[in-house]
């Protein structure tokens, strides 16, 4: 049997290889010497090809395409604006937790209007600490009803669970998920860590015990299990992930009582709290995280506007806020942006950062970098929103904050200021300029007030028919999404947005996809 099965093999193997030889061979050619000396030559006979290769041989081929001229007419001027931005400017340093800067430097806007505290933020670490530990419950617990439903250990669904079991970034629903159980704790009352600014070697020790976690849960599911048992199982799986993550960031405070100097310098106390007394007291009538949905962009025709959707196996906390999409034009999206600053509130949202972004002079804008000069082919642009996402050439990857708006005399918009959250050395003191034709290529994401959406916009969330298929084998997942599919219908229609199905791009990384 043995012999047999290895002839057996090894026909089908060398079938295979004939196949794909003789495939190649009729589809393909070689390039010839020929060919590489006809692009030598024809490269070399443009003397500015040799001037850019002089230039990017030394020199970052992304800062030599910078244009001096669209960075000398970029001004930081606008002719609306929060009332106050919020001191200081943030910096998640080497981690990918910008969705939740992004919102707790919203949140602390009319907080410290409120209290007159001059320099404040929220605890970033605290959400991630929670994040952490809820999101790997939420993990656990998609291993195991993915082995009851028969999902096969080298099948798409469960490799993709395998593929990446934790990671820093996150979406809005999940911060309403966050803030609704856990409240919110100011930065003075937990600090921050060294693996809380660099996640990487934390995140790794997570990922290596939730994968041998989830080899020991299939293998109950294998053998038929009781539901208590398995339940059983994952709570003494909970006590490890805890205990990392608390080791590693250390333990959040069950009370606090913060203490402040105000704006004129009087002496101020909350008392004793706690962070969930803390939120619903003195944060929550400020600023609810109830109070906003997720408006997203996606201009593929497989994802129709006004429709809202949802993407499988994406949460932190189970039996918390589904996360949901409700897809509209991006103009939408503009006069959202553009109202909620008028009306002096902030808005949170997410994008795709690194492309057409100058660092030195915080610069978003399509002009930003001239590569026909360079290279004589434009770079980034060459596909539309839609074909960009198709072909995986373009994902959202990091959350920020727009502060203000500039506009022509027609009260359209033409520029947004944007508070980042990558430190204040950079870019223009923390904050970037970011251009209307920007937005509407590389904007993906926002939070809007619920109460003055349409009528006619989808808002609700019960009573939808959540699909729990995964996506056929059309996943995209070099891009922000599992699968992204309609609720409200039963079509699979997949669309993908970001890494992992979450924003979250650290700071001090290369500003290139993850």
């Amino acid at each position: 049997m043995l012999a047999k099965s290895f002839v057996t093999t090894l026909i089908k193997c060398r079938i295979s290889c004939f196949i794909q030889k003789s495939v190649a061979t009729m589809t393909t050619n070689p390039i010839s010497l020929e060919t590489i000396k006809k692009l030598r030559d024809e490269y070399h006979k443009d003397p500015k090809n040799e001037l850019a290769q002089n230039a990017c041989t030394r020199i970052d081929p992304f800062e030599v395409a910078i244009s001096r001229k669209r960075t000398d007419a970029a001004l930081h001027v606008f002719n609306i604006k929060v009332e106050s931005e919020g001191k200081p400017v943030t910096n998640q340093e080497n981690s990918g937790r910008c969705w939740l800067f992004a919102a707790l430097n919203v949140m602390r806007l009319p907080f410290s209007k409120k209290y007159g505290i001059d320099e404040f933020e929220f605890s970033q670490s605290y959400l991630f600490f929670w994040d952490k530990v809820e999101r790997s419950h939420y993990w656990l617990n998609n291993i195991v009803s993915t082995a009851k439903q028969g999902e096969e250990l080298d099948g798409r669904l469960v490799n993709f669970l395998l593929k990446d079991p934790i990671n820093d970034g996150g979406q809005w629903d999940m911060i309403v998920n966050l803030i609704n159980k856990y409240g919110v704790v100011p930065k003075d009352c937990f600090k921050e860590s060294f693996s809380s600014r660099r996640s990487l070697h934390m995140n790794a020790i997570l990922k290596t015990k939730l994968r041998e976690f989830a080899k020991e849960l299939r293998e109950k599911v294998a053998a038929k299990a009781t539901d208590e048992e398995i339940q059983s199982t994952i709570d003494k799986q909970l006590e490890v992930v805890y205990k990392i993550v608390a080791t590693c960031l250390g333990t959040p405070p069950a009370k606090f009582n913060f203490e402040y100097y105000n704006k004129e310098k009087a002496y101020c106390s909350f008392g004793e709290t706690t962070p969930q007394e803390f939120y619903n007291n003195y944060v929550r009538p400020l600023f609810n995280v109830d109070d906003k949905v997720c408006l997203v962009s996606d201009p593929r025709e497989s994802n129709p506007f006004g429709q809202l959707y949802t993407l499988q196996c994406l949460g932190n906390v189970l039996g918390g806020r589904q996360t949901a999409y409700n897809n509209q034009p991006i103009e939408t999206l503009i006069k959202a942006v553009r109202d909620s600053i008028v009306g002096g509130e902030a808005v949170w949202f997410g994008c795709e950062v690194s492309k057409r972004f100058e660092r030195k002079h915080g610069l978003t804008d399509l002009d930003a970098h001239d590569y026909r000069l360079l290279f004589n082919t434009d770079v980034q642009v060459g596909l539309s929103k839609a074909d960009r996402l198709k072909y995986g050439d373009s994902c959202m990857t990091h959350a920020m904050v727009f502060t203000g708006v500039g506009t022509d005399d027609q009260s359209n918009p033409t520029k947004f200021r944007v508070e980042n959250s990558y430190g204040d050395k950079e870019y223009n003191k923390g904050y970037l300029l970011l251009t209307e034709p920007w937005f509407r290529e590389f904007v993906f994401e926002i939070f809007w007030k619920k109460h003055v959406l349409p009528k006619c916009l989808p808002t609700a969330r019960k009573d939808f028919d959540l699909i729990k298929r995964h996506d056929g084998g059309r996943r995209q997942e070099v891009c922000l999404g599992r699968s992204f599919e309609r609720v409200q219908t039963r079509s699979e229609n997949v669309a993908s947005l970001g890494p992992n199905g979450h924003i979250g791009l650290p700071a001090l990384q290369p500003r290139l996809q993850p």
